[in-house]
């Protein structure tokens, strides 16, 4: 490696872009190129990077095989900034262990990394705790370590682990203090402001109470009988019913449930779950059916009795039923709580995260952007959506794929 290429690494480590591009601006030869790549990525110049970086990538020999594989690194981080979350993750895994069999552990942890974050934006817990516990007990850089602590306490909060959330802020902190990043020391504040804004919403006997991240572990450990609105769900003490793909049979549990202690009207239930407003005979029979299955999902937490006018919900063991309402109502709340990060997202990242077809979520997106709430640039593939600034409360719940405690 030349010495001017040696200068422009440093330079970047140290995270001053223009006097690494000062000493490579114009060489096209591959560390330069990918080099160039780096910079314009940490410069915001997305596109420019990614391109810069396959280049470098492709003009790597064969016997190059560690500098073609930081370059993949480099690109999944650009992929990852750029929201581009398609694909299998396995390459990157082969990538990973071939830079730690070749003494590259710094570039290894940082692949790892990555996959981590990948894992939460998508909702795929288990895969980021498996990325996350290959830098388990690994000395890393300070910035690199901050990421990794920010990462986890996301992981975290995604649980409603709050406690381990707050120490893994708390770690990211201290690391970001180290590393004297500005960016990374605004990161960490934000992460840690966003655990103690309002973050849900508790009814219960028509009681309406604004909830902390820190309340809803005691919520749901309380032993009330707990409708679950964030994760389409019912708890009661340890045990958990998942109701997320059966709507129509969530929508008829909160129905009850934020009726308690009273109960529902047959012709109400009706118009709430099936959107009719003139409800018939073959309706009627529909919602007794509905309703038996909901019986046979529940019937170890509540029963639901009927009344002269319509149904009631009892619970078996609990002597309460509250129901747990995210910050934002709405089938697009997931959709809001994505773009809530500032990051610009494509359509196809989006419905991938959601686990939503493309057509839908173009059609959420564009409710939301007569409302208002977000904006798009560019056309075609290139178009990405932004969601416009939130304030006071913190949209963490509404995520895909969070995960109710035990």
């Amino acid at each position: 490696m030349d010495a001017l290429i040696s200068a422009a690494a440093r330079a970047l480590a140290a995270g001053d872009v223009l006097a690494a591009l000062g000493c490579i601006a114009l060489r096209e030869d591959p560390p330069a190129l990918a080099l160039r790549g780096i910079a314009m990525a940490q410069l915001g110049q997305l596109d420019t990077a990614r391109d810069l970086l396959r280049r470098a990538r492709r003009a790597f020999g064969p016997h190059e095989a560690v500098a073609r594989a930081r370059c993949v690194v480099a690109e999944a981080e650009v992929a990852l900034a750029m929201r581009e979350l398609a694909g299998s993750s396995h390459p990157l895994q082969e990538v990973a262990a071939l830079l730690d069999a070749r003494g590259d552990g710094a570039n290894a942890l940082q692949a790892w990394l990555i996959l981590a974050r990948r894992g939460v934006l998508l909702g795929r817990l288990r895969d980021a705790d498996h990325g996350l516990a290959q830098l388990a007990g690994r000395s890393m850089p300070p910035a690199l370590a901050a990421m990794a602590a920010l990462t986890a306490a996301a992981l975290a909060v995604r649980a409603l682990q709050v406690g381990q959330a707050r120490a893994a802020l708390a770690r990211a902190q201290a690391a970001a203090e180290r590393a004297g990043i500005a960016a990374l020391r605004r990161e960490v504040d934000d992460a840690r402001a966003a655990l103690d804004r309002p973050a849900a919403r508790s009814l219960q006997a028509g009681v309406e109470r604004s909830l902390c991240l820190d309340d809803i572990p005691d919520l749901l450990a309380s032993g009330a009988l707990v409708v679950d609105a964030c994760r389409r769900g019912v708890r009661t003490g340890t045990k958990w019913q998942c109701l997320a793909r059966r709507p129509v049979l969530f929508a008829l549990l909160r129905a009850l449930a934020e009726a308690w202690p009273g109960g529902v009207d047959r012709d109400a239930l009706i118009a709430r779950v099936f959107c009719i407003t003139r409800p018939d005979d073959s309706l009627r029979v529909r919602l007794r059916v509905e309703l038996g299955r909901l019986r046979a999902l529940i019937a170890a937490q509540a029963r639901i009795d009927a009344t002269p006018q319509g149904f009631r919900i009892q619970p078996c063991r609990a002597r309460t039923v509250t129901v747990l309402v995210p910050p934002i109502d709405g089938e697009q709340g997931a959709l809001v709580a994505l773009l809530a990060d500032g990051a610009a997202w494509s359509t196809s990242s989006l419905a991938l995260a959601v686990g939503a077809s493309q057509r839908s979520v173009q059609r959420a997106l564009a409710e939301l952007q007569a409302a208002g709430q977000v904006h798009s640039c560019g056309r075609g593939r290139a178009q990405r959506w932004q969601s416009v600034p939130l304030a006071g409360f913190t949209t963490i719940l509404l995520l895909p794929a969070a995960l109710p405690i035990g």
